[in-house]
């Protein structure tokens, strides 16, 4: 009996004897169902939290490589813990730039923009109070990683006009990809000449902040062969002075089918950015006049420029017993960034990963295994200059930075009732970090080497009861490690009561959590639900702050291990059918109500106490009433509220306002393919704070530590599938 392949149920892994047998019901579902413990085959209807476009889709069955998308869906529902899905033709008539605006559906998903691409990405409190990039989230693309070695990643390489569906695992639950980090995975997956949603599409946008758009893809299948080639150009010039964005992304992919269960698929990109950067405001500045950037900003013209290009191959065989494919993958990244100092890196990132899945019986009972393996590594050449302008001034470092990554894990899924299924699970892993000071400047005098490596294995538990073909209920616990990156362990000393100065390396522990959760997803006649309660405590949390926003002189480094914190909340999204056959022609008006409850906190701190984490809010709701006609006529309006705001710092002394913000998406799908849309954002001008520079202590009177949300926008566009 075969296995479904990695974007197919994916199964768990008895890794030596602490695992027990899971259930292989799910990963041999054919697609678009949900295999039942007793071999029928059912299916878990999508939970659907915004209104699909009408895009005329391709219902393909996929390839060895890449499963169609109902299969993906299917795999992702069969996880035994939280997960999302999201088809990307649900966002198809949208302004669909950044990362937010494909997870804003997402309960459990905070994700908010600061400027340009640049977000603020966290899962159950991942990289709470981190003021830039991503931490614990492992980004993937096809399942592959995106991630540079060191476990650091930003989003500038993510299209989302070149993506077919999004992949979101919650904490623990990102384990069949070898993840088991506190905010989990989000794997982003590019379509194949089988799933695109057309041969051909072309497609134009223009909007507010003279923003303009381009837009392509065309595939094809030719016999055993397919290719697709996608590509998005954007040119902005942002709310805010300062804030001009230029970016040029291609995707690519050719699959052959070598011979009948044997296929090869090369992914090739090509990602170019460059992105001035406004800096942060005070708060009054920020409320009253959002659209400037910091002086500091302009003058220093901070910006971000990268240029990265990877290339990746999975290579699957069907076997008599399950299926294994191998991945590979390389990544050269090059990084001009001109901010307090230049940074100026440059570096590759490769690995390889082999991982088998298959399904059998056991005592009768259905199994369902994954092992895998993964290694990877990358090495970067890192220097910073004096900022003259946005110009290289004087030298003030040169270092390597290397990494190194080897981890085994598996998943099982023992199914021993019809309905009810045991899964375990484990991941070991070894992860070095090596950072050499060549030294020889002002700043960074001596030569100096530091070494650190992390162990450990992270185990994972959990039951799956599915009562109904479209309803389960779950509960599982998991262990999660998260390594310090270089931007933890090389830090920027500037504490002038420091014998240290200039780059120091700081040997931080590594930040390890159980996370306990409950949930269930489903629907029934008019509902739809995805609802997961968790508790996570976390030990030696990585906590980060900005020491020159208004900290006390006196802390020691930017990044700095807590004891104790406790990250629980709420993850829920409620949709519900008000009416079908509104005016009695097939229309219809759809309610989702998405909330994403946070409650992270100390515990007995010796500094904090009790407090809350800086960062994020408490509590974020977002509200959609879709109505659709069958003509391909639309209209979207949605409410984003965060009642109160985060606060900015960890003695919780200072927070920010709540806010409401009012949407409407409109447009048609004609029946010819041509598809028009306009996406108007925050229709009342509303004054808010997007994301803040989390602060240590008590800030100061009027600290720079803000960055104001986006203003009333509009944008239209147009789209040819054919």
């Amino acid at each position: 009996m075969t296995s479904s392949l990695r974007g197919a149920p994916r199964a768990a892994l008895p890794l030596l004897a602490c695992l027990t047998t899971v259930s292989p019901a799910l990963a041999q579902a054919p697609p678009g169902s949900m295999r039942a413990p007793s071999g029928s085959a059912t299916t878990l209807d999508e939970i659907s939290v915004a209104g699909a476009a009408r895009a005329g889709r391709r219902e393909a069955a996929g390839s060895l490589t890449v499963p169609s998308v109902a299969a993906q869906e299917a795999a992702v529902k069969s996880t035994v813990g939280s997960v999302a899905f999201v088809d990307a033709a649900a966002y198809q008539n949208t302004y669909a730039n950044t990362v937010r605006d494909v997870l804003k559906d997402v309960p459990g998903v905070f994700v908010q923009t600061r400027y340009g691409q640049e977000m603020r990405l966290s899962i159950r409190g991942s990289g709470i109070a981190r003021g830039f990039h991503v931490r614990g989230i492992e980004l993937l693309q096809d399942g592959i990683p995106l991630n540079l070695a060191d476990g650091s990643g930003d989003f500038y390489q993510i299209d989302p006009l070149g993506l077919r569906s999004i992949e979101v695992y919650k904490g623990g639950n990102a384990l069949s990809f070898g993840a088991t980090t506190l905010g989990g995975a989000v794997n982003f997956v590019t379509p194949t000449a089988y799933t695109a949603l057309a041969p051909n599409i072309l497609r134009f946008e223009a909007g507010s902040f003279n923003t303009f758009r381009e837009s392509f893809q065309f595939s094809r299948i030719a016999g055993p062969a397919d290719f697709l080639i996608s590509g998005t150009l954007t040119n902005s010039d942002g709310f805010r002075d300062h804030e001009t964005q230029r970016t040029q992304n291609f995707n690519a992919n050719v699959g052959y089918r070598i011979a009948p269960g044997i296929e090869t698929r090369f992914y090739v990109g090509s990602y170019a950015t460059d992105q001035k950067l406004p800096g942060t405001l005070n708060l009054d500045a920020a409320l009253t006049n959002p659209s400037v950037a910091n002086p500091n900003a302009v003058s220093g013209n901070q910006s971000r420029k990268v240029q990265a290009e990877r290339i990746a191959n999975r290579t699957s065989f069907e076997l008599d017993v399950g299926r294994l494919d191998i991945d590979s993958w390389a990544i050269h990244k090059n990084l001009y960034h001109p901010i307090f100092q230049v940074i100026d890196q440059d570096g590759w990132t490769y690995g390889v990963s082999p991982h088998w899945s298959g399904t059998f019986d056991v005592a009768g009972y259905r199994n369902d295994l994954l092992l895998g393996l993964r290694a990877f590594a990358g090495i970067n050449d890192a220097r910073q200059f004096e900022n003259k302008s946005g110009l290289r001034g004087p030298q003030t470092l040169r270092a390597v930075q290397s990494a190194s990554n080897y981890e085994a894990y598996g998943e099982n899924r023992f199914w021993f009732l019809p309905d009810m299924a045991l899964m375990t699970g484990a991941k070991a892993f070894s992860s070095n970090r090596t950072f050499s000071n060549k030294g020889g400047f002002t700043q960074n005098p001596a030569v100096r080497y530091d070494n650190v490596t992390y162990e450990g294995v992270n185990p994972k538990v959990g039951l799956l009861w599915q009562p109904l073909p479209t309803v389960q209920v779950f509960a599982d616990a998991t262990r999660s490690a998260d390594v310090p990156d270089f931007s933890d362990l090389a830090q920027t000393i500037v504490d002038p009561n420091l014998v240290a100065a200039g780059i120091v390396f700081v040997p931080l522990r590594a930040q390890r959590a159980w996370t306990y959760e409950a949930g269930t997803r489903g629907s029934l006649d008019r509902w739809t639900w995805d609802v997961t309660l968790y508790r996570a405590e976390v030990r030696d949390t990585l906590i980060n702050f900005n020491t020159a926003a208004g900290s006390a002189a006196n802390v020691p480094a930017a990044t700095f291990n807590a004891p104790r914190t406790r990250h629980q909340g709420i993850e829920a999204a409620l949709g519900y059918d008000l009416s079908r056959d509104l005016t009695g022609i097939g229309d219809g008006l759809r309610l989702t109500q998405i909330w994403t409850h946070n409650d992270f906190r100390f515990v007995n701190d010796p500094e904090y106490r009790n407090n809350r984490i800086a960062g994020i809010p408490q509590d974020v709701l977002r509200t959609v009433l879709g109505y659709t006609h069958p003509s391909g006529f639309y209209l979207t309006p949605s409410i984003d509220w965060v009642p109160g705001g985060a606060f900015v710092d960890h003695r919780n002394t200072l927070k920010v306002p709540g806010y409401a913000l009012f949407n409407v998406q409109t447009g048609i799908d004609f029946a010819n393919g041509v598809s028009l849309f306009v996406d108007a954002r925050n229709l009342t001008d509303e004054r808010y704070i997007s994301d803040i520079s989390v602060l240590a202590l008590a800030p100061s009177s009027n600290p720079v530590a803000f960055y104001p949300g986006i203003g009333r926008s509009v944008f239209g566009g147009i789209r040819a599938s054919f």
